[in-house]
């Protein structure tokens, strides 16, 4: 039975009259967050993919961390770290998150001001971070490029050395090296392109491999930046050989081991594949990529081709078996036709055993990769028009082709449209790659 109202006058009287205090009573001061709290909650922010939210409570940080370094001052108290060391770094982040890379600069500039060495620990904004990045950022490149890498490295090395001596062992020891390999990938990297006419741009290249490989011999990066290395020296064997390395070292990982290469690298391994002819690996990865982020243009281009180039070499090894003729080898790459054997391979065995080597499954699914690449590329407003003639070429080379052989097509962006609405047609659509590639 529930409690009835109560009807003593004197109790009523008593409730009026806290009633009456708690609304008179005057309201407390909400408190002002700290520093610390508003980057927790800005870095929250960017990690889950919104800088914008993130780029206020960063600056507000920033604006009471300095305000803080005065009270400090004025009091006479002892501290020489910046404490605007972190926000500052968080603020560049963010900047590069917007499409800043002007504002992101500036800021990491700032930081490396304040910590000129690196003597400040990471947890309080220090660490080599800052270098790394300027070495990606800054505006002449090629020299200036490798000292801020060289930089970095040299702080990293510092640290290692420090941690090791210390007996530090296990996931701090390693994440400082990947970060030391990622520096000498990132000098080797500028070597082959804006310092590739230094006549000492092959030994440098070699020589931060080696060092990268001593660090962490089964990291997948420095076998995935020297097979890069092997392809401009045209060593494609060699080539093929350390990205089946670097692959075996992460594929069958969990996307969160930190072994696993980020998007940007995955995107230039998939490329890297595709260039000397391993265009089932190229698939594999690229399937992973598009399944972890459904809006990378870049990904959706990149399977089409790898599906277009194994239909073209179906359709060529069987026009050539029709013939009764062997393919011509001004038809076949210079990658020492290592794939089409095993392209050969397989149609000779899909004949044997009275199966259609069918190119145009290839296609099809080559022209619904393409098609969501160039229905994305124009909401997502990318800019990459060398990207987008090419994907537009091969789509109209796919329906030339399939109209010449009266081959049904769906209608233009029909399946693009579908796979990019419907995350169950997505899962469809990227398990075409497994489809085709048997």
């Amino acid at each position: 039975m529930a409690r009835s109202r109560p009807s003593n006058s004197k109790e009523k009287s008593l409730r009026a009259k806290s009633k009456i205090h708690r609304v008179q009573a005057s309201p407390s001061k909400q408190r002002e967050p700290t520093p610390t709290e508003l980057l927790a909650e800005a870095t929250t922010f960017l990690h889950t993919g919104d800088p914008e939210s993130a780029l206020p409570l960063a600056l507000r940080a920033l604006v009471l961390s300095k305000s803080n370094s005065n009270v400090n001052r004025n009091s006479q108290a002892i501290n020489h770290i910046p404490s605007s060391l972190p926000a500052i770094n968080l603020l560049a982040e963010i900047h590069i998150e917007l499409g800043d890379p002007n504002a992101a600069r500036n800021y990491f500039l700032q930081a490396v001001a304040l910590d000129p060495d690196s003597e400040i620990t990471e947890a309080e904004g220090g660490g080599a971070e800052k270098f790394l990045w300027l070495a990606q950022l800054c505006e002449e490149g090629g020299d200036e490029s490798v000292r801020w890498f060289e930089r970095g490295a040299g702080i990293l090395r510092r640290d290692i050395a420090r941690a090791e001596e210390m007996g530090v062992k296990g996931e701090v020891v390693e994440d400082k090296k990947r970060k030391l390999i990622g520096a000498l990938c990132g000098i080797v990297e500028v070597y082959m392109t804006d310092l590739s006419l230094d006549p000492l741009a092959e030994t440098h290249c070699l020589t931060q491999i080696n060092a990268a490989l001593a660090l962490l011999p089964n990291s997948p990066a420095p076998h995935q930046t020297h097979a890069s290395v092997l392809i401009s020296q045209r060593h494609f064997a060699a080539a093929r050989t350390a990205l089946r390395t670097s692959l075996s070292l992460w594929h069958a990982l969990s996307p969160s081991h930190p072994d696993v290469p980020d998007f940007p690298a995955r995107i230039s391994l998939v490329r890297l594949l595709l260039e000397v002819e391993m265009e089932k690996d190229a698939l594999s990865v690229v399937d992973g990529v598009v399944s972890g982020d459904e809006g990378c243009v870049e990904g959706w281009y990149l399977g089409g081709w790898g599906l277009w180039i194994l239909g073209d070499k179906k359709r060529r090894i069987k026009a050539s078996v029709n013939d009764e003729d062997e393919m011509v080898d001004n038809e076949k790459s210079d990658v020492e036709n290592h794939e089409y054997k095993e392209e050969e391979e397989e149609v000779e065995s899909e004949r044997k055993d009275g199966k259609e080597n069918d190119w145009t499954e290839s296609w099809r699914s080559s022209l619904q990769w393409l098609r969501t690449c160039l229905q994305l590329y124009d909401q997502l407003h990318y800019e990459d028009e060398r990207l987008r003639a090419h994907a537009l070429e091969l789509v109209q080379e796919i329906e030339t082709e399939f109209a010449a052989k009266g081959v049904e097509i769906e209608r233009d962006g029909e399946e693009a449209e579908e796979v990019w609405e419907s995350g169950e047609e997505e899962e469809e659509g990227t398990g075409d790659v497994d489809q085709v590639m048997g």
